[in-house]
């Protein structure tokens, strides 16, 4: 639960440097690998996460939820650290 929490508080530090009026974005990682980049867009309001799968292709998707956002995070990283 404490990653959750971690994923959210780095998506709350992109909304609190919406002032500068810049897109914002943070990369995911596990074990040095990049797993998804994530953008914040002040201007709408709205995460874009970009997923990175094992062939390096990119998957986009938006979220005006930074709950729903951090959520999908959280799937990924966990995808990474405990595969099927």
């Amino acid at each position: 639960m404490s990653q959750l929490i971690s994923i959210i508080q780095r998506l709350q530090t992109m909304q609190n440097a919406e002032e500068h009026e810049e897109v914002q974005q943070r990369l995911f990682e596990v074990n040095g690998k990049t797993l998804c980049q994530v953008k914040y867009f002040p201007a709408s309001g709205t995460f874009e996460v970009e997923e990175y799968d094992k062939d390096n292709n990119k998957q986009k998707y938006q979220f005006d939820d930074i709950d729903i956002a951090a959520i999908e995070i959280f799937d990924i990283v966990q995808e990474e650290k405990n595969p099927s």
